[in-house]
């Protein structure tokens, strides 16, 4: 693929240096080689593949809570998050005392997901500004955040990266006019027909928005969440289970060096395609491996349960399947899911620790502890 630049540094009236997008897409379109087409291809089989094991999950949807969970974790890591996806499910049940106060990126995360499915499935919404500004809203209400933020509201002003102010900035993004235009083109090109490979749109879709910068703050995660919905309302996925993060996460160099290859004059669009592709094939890849390992762990916990006595096992089988959406308990919780007394809610998680499906989550503390279910979390873990 011939260089295509995405638009050109030019000097402004305040002294500094901005990007100005050209239209986008870009006039005679894209263009890629046969290695990216090929590339784009095994992706879209992986996909494929990746919808079709999830279907035979019977919790299916505890698998995705728990990829939004991960993804969060990851996504919002990327930003300099500390804490982690164990701490985030600690939170939403708060059964840690303990919990470090950046989990609140987290859980805001995990909000702004929820929502976005919610008005994808419930509404139909299309992926529009509107859309955007909303998911953006969600993510930063009442968020923890060093700035102002103005959750659902596009940047009145100019930002930057890196440095302390546009003239000694790593990039600087649109001014406000151009950022408008910009994001206008790609309002269009997210429902344009003219690019047959959807894979491919949605890594185009996502630069092209951390190229505009239209927030004051949290565009990367908006950015990273845009990739999931566009892939899931074009067909490619039933559920939206194919989360990319944890992948920038874990190639956080790369990634910010690609999106910089992206808007750059020499216009390395394809450099950035190729990152983004890989991307795909690893976490599908993985997130296929993932169903089986949860397969192979529910077949193998179910064995233990039907082992036990009648009682035993009919209390026992109305927890388990909830320790796949909530896999950190406490007896309340237990208490909650089956309105036994306190005593019989203690009762069976003493016996999921005797089978190795719970274990005590801080086991030098003496009252109020909390259980986890780490072999399946462990699944989903990674380094977190």
């Amino acid at each position: 693929m011939k260089p295509l630049q995405i638009g050109l540094n030019k000097e402004q009236k305040e002294g500094f240096k901005a990007f100005i997008p050209n239209h986008f897409p870009i006039k005679g379109g894209f263009e890629f080689d046969a290695k990216i087409i090929k590339k784009s291809n095994e992706a879209t089989r992986l996909l494929g593949k990746l919808d079709g094991i999830t279907k035979l999950l019977p919790d299916a949807d505890f698998f995705l809570l728990m990829y939004l969970r991960k993804d969060a974790a990851s996504s919002s890591q990327i930003e300099g998050t500390m804490a982690t996806m164990v701490d985030a499910i600690e939170a939403e049940v708060q059964t840690g005392t303990n919990i470090p106060e950046d989990v609140d990126d987290i859980l805001h995360y995990i909000k702004a997901l929820n929502y976005g499915m919610k008005r994808v499935t419930d509404d139909n919404f299309p992926i529009t500004l509107r859309f955007i500004c909303e998911l953006h809203k969600q993510l930063m209400h009442h968020a923890r955040t060093t700035h102002h933020a103005y959750p659902g509201e596009f940047r009145r002003s100019q930002n930057w990266i890196g440095g302390t102010k546009p003239s000694n900035a790593r990039f600087v993004p649109p001014p406000v006019e151009d950022m408008h235009r910009a994001l206008s083109d790609l309002e269009k090109f997210i429902h344009s027909e003219d690019l047959a490979l959807d894979i491919i749109k949605a890594g185009l879709i996502h630069a092209q928005f951390e190229t505009i910068h239209p927030f004051t703050d949290g565009n990367g995660r908006t950015g990273r969440m845009l990739i999931t919905f566009f892939l899931w309302k074009a067909g490619l996925l039933e559920k939206p289970v194919l989360f990319l993060s944890s992948f920038f996460k874990k190639h956080q160099k790369i990634y910010y060096e690609r999106l910089a290859d992206y808007h750059s004059e020499e216009g390395k669009i394809e450099d950035w395609i190729n990152f983004f592709l890989e991307g795909v094939i690893e976490i599908a890849n993985e997130a296929i491996i993932t169903v089986e390992k949860i397969t192979i762990l529910r077949e193998k916990d179910m064995l233990k349960i039907q082992k036990l006595g009648k009682r035993a096992s009919e209390s026992a089988a109305l927890v388990l399947p909830k320790l796949y959406a909530q896999p950190i308990v406490n007896p309340p919780f237990v208490q909650k899911w089956t309105g036994f007394t306190r005593a019989g809610a203690q009762a069976v998680i003493d016996r999921f620790i005797e089978m190795g499906i719970l274990s005590p989550k801080d086991k030098d503390k003496k009252y109020g502890q909390s259980y986890i279910y780490n072999k399946y979390v462990d699944i989903f873990s990674d380094e977190n």
